[in-house]
């Protein structure tokens, strides 16, 4: 592709070319392309580059690089917005390849057609909601619940929406996928209008977003949470090995059925867990997988013929102490072979060989390991348009106010849920908690007012130690312990069957019928000044 005519320009942000080599990658940026989408599948008849040596070769050039494979002849309209969502991430230019470009170039065309069916060109907001997820969704309906009469808008590009949290119990064989899932029109509050694009850039000196297919909003407060970056491209051959070999994540829906066939059919081998750095959502995922994948084996009677290693890239188990010994119970029970300072840098699906760097004292080792079956928390991260905008604290996160989620330099921009830079625990406990008090906070702005409630930090961590049984970690701030139940009925430093309950039954109803309904059970926003 080293010919220029071969590259088709389609718009100042978008061109699209016929396959590339990896020599053409530095040609690409000489040229002052910023990012490159590969559209042609990797298991695609032809001699071509694999996506992950593309996308290597590219972050060497200091290119962004995003995989869209899209068959032939069988692009849907979900493949549209899979484009439109990796436009809108990317930096501009960006030049997308297939075999012969035909494929880029329709794909481009669906995510430009997607967001322009309803929507005129500029619009304005008492509130923009960037983020139609359980932050989003939730904050806007504890806001319209408050006051009809305010316009809203909700900026997400996705057809679905997931219960997260339950992808866990998914991998352990508690819940079927199709139950964590819902569609997303379903779930946008009636006053709410939805419009169905990514944010491109933020403009908060003159209170605009930007959405990749061309739309200006404006609005009189802002409200940001987009959730975070699953960053699967930072280990080397983890994209294309994920979903087969013995490779699986509960962090994608449709892996985590995957997580529980190979749980199923595993008798003996060597079984690996792995925790990246944080921050991660939900801090606790990587050990659940391990503990209730390590019940089932046992059940069936054969875990002792399973090596079970947990390799975490941080220094501890688990950050809050007091929880640590009924994990370490479980650890010693499921005879697992703990690895801290283990970060996972590369997978060899086909091998089944996975590499961590291990820190020894000073020193840093590459370690090989063999497996049978792994499974991998990816690395995580601010998104990119929100990590290359003006929001943005060093970390890459929206800089808030730890106390009132607004941001530290615009009154009028707040921000909750992953996203945000507060240093608390990521988990849906925090956004559930965070919600009403960015509502009560947004709609004071609205009004020129101060924020008028704060956010001790609460977050929740049920540790699903077994089937059957949780630990029920709950704290706030600096890692003070916040049970919401008295210690006489739960004891969340110690297994419990009622925590169990909580999880598996009372958790997801109250998620979909009361936290998206803008109900604030157990979570009324606490007043700033009272006791």
């Amino acid at each position: 592709m080293t010919d220029k005519q071969k590259i088709t320009k389609l718009s100042d942000s978008v061109s699209v070319s016929p396959q590339l080599a990896l020599g053409d990658v530095a040609i690409l940026a000489k040229a002052g392309f910023k990012s490159i989408i590969c559209n042609r599948p990797d298991d695609e008849d032809g001699d071509h580059p694999r996506s992950a040596a593309v996308a290597e070769t590219a972050k060497k050039a200091g290119l962004q690089f995003a995989y869209v494979p899209v068959v032939p002849g069988a692009m849907t309209d979900q493949d549209g917005e899979k484009m439109a969502a990796a436009l809108a991430d990317l930096p501009a230019p960006v030049l997308a390849y297939c075999r012969s470009g035909a494929r880029s170039t329709k794909l481009t065309d669906m995510a430009r057609q997607k967001s322009e069916k309803t929507f005129s060109p500029s619009s304005q907001y008492n509130v923009v909601i960037v983020g139609g997820g359980s932050a989003g969704i939730a904050t806007a309906a504890s806001m319209l619940k408050r006051d009809r009469k305010i316009s809203l808008a909700i900026i997400d590009p996705a057809d679905d929406h997931y219960y997260q949290p339950g992808w866990t119990m998914v991998g352990g064989g508690a819940f079927s996928a199709e139950f964590t899932h819902r569609k997303e029109k379903d779930l946008i509050p009636a006053r709410a209008q939805w419009i169905q694009s990514a944010v491109r850039s933020f403009d908060p000196d003159n209170n605009s977003i930007l959405t990749a297919d061309g739309q200006e909003i404006g609005y009189d407060v802002l409200i940001v949470c987009p959730g975070i970056k699953l960053d699967w491209e930072a280990i080397d051959g983890l994209p294309e090995a994920l979903g087969k070999n013995g490779v699986t994540s509960n962090y994608r829906y449709d892996l985590a059925p995957y997580t529980f066939r190979l749980v199923k059919h595993l008798a003996g081998g060597r079984a690996l867990f792995t925790q990246p750095p944080m921050p991660i959502k939900c801090a606790g995922a990587p050990q659940k997988a391990m503990y209730l994948s390590c019940s089932k084996w046992e059940k069936e009677g054969v875990l002792g013929d399973i090596d079970v290693q947990f390799h975490n890239a941080g220094a501890v188990l688990f950050g809050i102490k007091e929880y640590v010994p009924a994990l370490m119970e479980y650890v010693e029970r499921y005879d697992v072979h703990l690895n801290l300072e283990s970060r996972l840098v590369a997978v060899n699906g086909e091998a089944q060989i996975a590499t961590f760097e291990q820190k020894h004292g000073e020193e840093t080792k590459r370690v090989e390991v063999e497996f049978d079956m792994i499974h991998v928390v990816p690395p995580q991260m601010a998104p990119d348009f929100v990590r290359s905008s003006p929001l943005a604290a060093e970390s890459g996160f929206v800089d808030v106010d730890p106390a009132t989620l607004r941001h530290s330099k615009y009154a009028n921009i707040f921000s909750l849920g992953d996203a945000c830079s507060a240093p608390n625990a990521k988990t849906m406990a925090a956004v559930r908690k965070q919600a009403p008090i960015v509502a009560v906070n947004a709609l004071a702005a609205l009004e020129g007012k101060p924020p008028v409630a704060d956010y001790d930090g609460y977050g929740s961590c049920p540790l699903t130690v077994e089937r059957g049984k949780v630990v029920l970690a709950e704290f706030g701030y600096g890692g003070k312990l916040l049970p919401s139940f008295p210690n006489w009925l739960i004891d969340g430093t110690r297994p419990s069957r009622l925590s169990w309950l909580l999880k598996d039954t009372i958790l997801p109803p109250v998620y979909w019928h009361g936290m998206l309904k803008g109900r604030e059970w157990m979570v009324k926003p606490h007043r700033i000044g009272a006791e």
